[in-house]
């Protein structure tokens, strides 16, 4: 998609949805693959027509499936019957700061309000064993910022993501799922989540319906929770722990975050302990978020134009070769594998997506890549 200002934002024709939705629900395309094909064929049908010759170049013994237009028009269909629309970046019901990430998915299902979504949003995650003094905390933490005009977005976990939705409720709060629209996990906050819709909050997901989720979800779940977000405030989390996950991410979008102390004692506090080491806000009521995101909230935010070359038009043998050689299990940085192959950006990147679409790629955080 063209840059765009938020103010004047693109919108999807019928039938380009209907291809970008074919496009991101076929085999091997995700974010990053969808961007890097648009930006190439310059139309998502373009880009369908060419996935199976892609990933014959890649190694791949025989194409992934392609998502049909019917399967595509179902889906659109039993998504409005459940009140969900699929919105592209740019348009209204996107949450603005997401829309400019690198690997936001060009096809955001939202369901209930599409206006809360367009507000300063502060994210709270935590401990789904929280303590009381956990959980209190949390809750008058999502009070005091909602009265204070920020929409709360979580995950609609147990623990501390629900008691700050349900303390948030009334000044509208995002429940960001890992799992379709329809698959609501767990399955107990069903009822939380229609709460939230009938109060004029709203709930988000990028998977399709009837999608179940799975471990490996919940971190990918997670770069919505903190991409939507001013910033991400931790509450408890023990080490190793999936809200350490989700403030990474935080860190490497750019977002502010922001740290509950604990007991040294309380194993549950040691993440949000180490945190506050490691340069995270101390925070122990909600003017130390204010403070911290009010000189930010003013900034504009423009969809950019996207920084990828274009692709090549096809790599010579030895270029190909030579990339597929420089590359293993081991992840290296595309900048230091443009270097090493010592041909242009262009051809490697060409080389990496025909590889991806072959599934021989894994791509991890931070530009890093590796084959499977």
């Amino acid at each position: 998609m063209n840059s765009s200002n938020i103010t004047h934002p693109a919108h999807l024709s019928d039938e380009q949805r209907i291809d970008w939705l074919r496009l991101i629900r076929s085999d091997r395309v995700g974010p990053h693959t969808f961007r890097s094909l648009i930006n190439h064929f310059g139309s998502a049908r373009t880009a369908l027509e060419r996935l199976p010759d892609l990933a014959r170049r890649g190694g791949a013994a025989r194409p992934g499936r392609i998502c049909s237009e019917d399967d595509a028009r179902a889906e659109l269909a039993a998504g409005k019957q459940l009140g969900v629309m699929l919105v592209a970046p740019g348009e209204a019901g996107y949450p603005p700061r997401l829309a400019v990430l690198d690997d936001a998915p060009p096809l955001l299902g939202v369901r209930g309000a599409h206006d809360v979504l367009m507000r300063p949003v502060i994210a709270i995650v935590g401990s789904r064993n929280a303590s009381g003094a956990g959980l209190k905390f949390a809750a008058s933490l999502a009070h005091d910022l909602a009265d204070a005009g920020f929409v709360i977005a979580s995950g609609l976990a147990r623990g501390v993501d629900q008691a700050a939705h349900r303390a948030s409720i009334g000044g509208g709060t995002v429940a960001v799922l890992a799992g379709g629209h329809d698959r609501i996990y767990p399955p107990e906050h069903e009822d939380l989540l229609a709460t939230i819709i009938e109060s004029g909050g709203a709930a988000i997901s990028e998977m399709p319906l009837g999608h179940v989720p799975r471990a490996r979800d919940f971190p990918r779940r997670n770069r919505l929770i903190s991409g939507a977000a001013l910033g991400v405030v931790v509450v408890e989390a023990a080490l190793r722990s999936g809200s350490l996950i989700t403030a990474r991410i935080a860190a490497e979008q750019g977002r502010e975050v922001f740290a509950v102390p604990g007991s040294p004692l309380d194993p549950r506090a040691a993440g949000t302990n180490d945190l506050i080491k490691q340069g995270a806000t101390l925070t122990t009521e909600a003017a130390d978020v204010i403070n911290a995101v009010e000189p930010i909230m003013g900034r504009p935010i423009e969809l950019r134009e996207p920084d990828d070359e274009p692709l090549a038009n096809e790599p010579d043998a030895g270029d190909r070769a030579r990339i597929v050689g420089l590359l293993g299990p081991s992840p290296v940085l595309l900048d230091d594998l443009i270097r090493m192959a010592g041909t242009s950006p262009a051809a490697v990147r060409t080389v990496l997506l025909e590889l991806e679409l072959a599934g021989r790629l894994e791509r991890h955080g931070g530009g890093l890549v590796s084959l499977i």
